[in-house]
């Protein structure tokens, strides 16, 4: 028996063995959770999907999920929207464009970014970045209230969009550091070849890389997603809480899981804080969900490539 095939089965051993473990990990928290959320939602006189009310602690006890659902999809959507272009064209660039003793240096500064806490995102969203989309939400709702998104007749600085820009500089590193591995990978002979047929840069990178690229960018998007969905310390610094689903997102107002979390776990009692591990519970599975379908997706790309 030769050593190399000794030493293959057990790495193959120790990989599955990883893998079993991770599977083991998860299905203990969504037992934790589940076995947590039972008393609260066995006390719970509202409907818990579809009632914006949060009073767990109230006599009887009434609480739903249907605000904070609505907020966290809505934070992360646009913070996704806002942050995937740019991180795409900084890897771009980087990659393609960029000269090579810059190309270096940009990279590590945007992967700085990923290293700064959430806490220092939330305080220079609280006490800079509020101050100025005021004003920004006042042009917003002037010139484009037609749009229901910033339509309505408040405006602030505290608002869903406001949340969302501050999740959208926390994820552009992680998108664009994903990505740029990914256009890096891309075969020099394609590039070489629609260079050598006369293509400009930017016909090349519309032909060759981003075509090659797509399931990783899709990968990158989707684990900024699920950054931006279980974000806490920043979100709960710069919304300001109000109840009740709103669908201007220059109003101030809004709430999301992990937020809510941070907000009311000191002050809940037994029920209340039960419902908040309820809650927990389903943003679990929302970001299962949206892991599973970005597997999904990368899969059903890798095959038609």
């Amino acid at each position: 028996m030769s050593t190399g095939r000794a030493g293959d089965r057990i790495f193959a051993g120790l990989s599955r063995g990883s893998g079993l473990v991770i599977l083991a990990i998860m299905a203990a928290i969504a037992v934790f959770l589940v076995w947590k959320a039972i008393p609260a939602l066995q006390d719970d006189k509202a409907n818990f999907i579809t009632s914006q009310e949060w009073n767990p602690d109230g006599a009887p006890a009434k609480f739903g999920i249907a605000q904070l659902v609505f907020g966290t999809l809505m934070t992360s959507v646009l913070a996704l929207v806002i942050s995937l272009p740019v991180a795409v064209g900084i890897a771009l660039f980087i990659t393609y464009y960029a000269p090579r003793r810059l190309a270096g240096p940009m990279a590590y500064l945007v992967d700085l970014l990923a290293a700064v806490p959430s806490i220092v995102y939330g305080l220079w969203g609280l006490n800079f970045l509020v101050t100025k989309m005021t004003g920004v939400s006042e042009f917003l709702n002037s010139y484009f209230g037609w749009i229901p998104l910033f339509g309505g007749h408040e405006t602030g600085g505290r608002t869903i969009l406001t949340a969302a820009i501050v999740l959208a500089i926390m994820i552009l590193p992680i998108i664009s550091a994903i990505t740029r591995e990914v256009f890096v990978q891309v075969p020099h002979a394609h590039v070489e070849a629609a260079l050598a047929l006369g293509a400009t840069r930017w016909e090349m990178i519309r032909m060759a890389v981003l075509p090659f690229g797509r399931s990783g960018m899709v990968s990158a998007a989707m684990l900024g997603l699920g950054r931006a969905l279980g974000e806490t310390i920043a979100v709960a610094m710069v919304l300001s809480t109000t109840s009740g689903i709103d669908w201007h997102i220059l109003k101030d107002g809004g709430n999301t899981f992990a937020a809510n979390i941070a907000n009311t776990f000191a002050m809940s009692g037994p029920t209340g804080r039960s419902a908040l591990i309820a809650s927990g519970l389903v943003l679990f599975v929302i970001t299962l969900i949206v892991n599973v379908g970005a597997r999904a997706v990368v899969a059903r790309r890798k095959e038609f490539s």
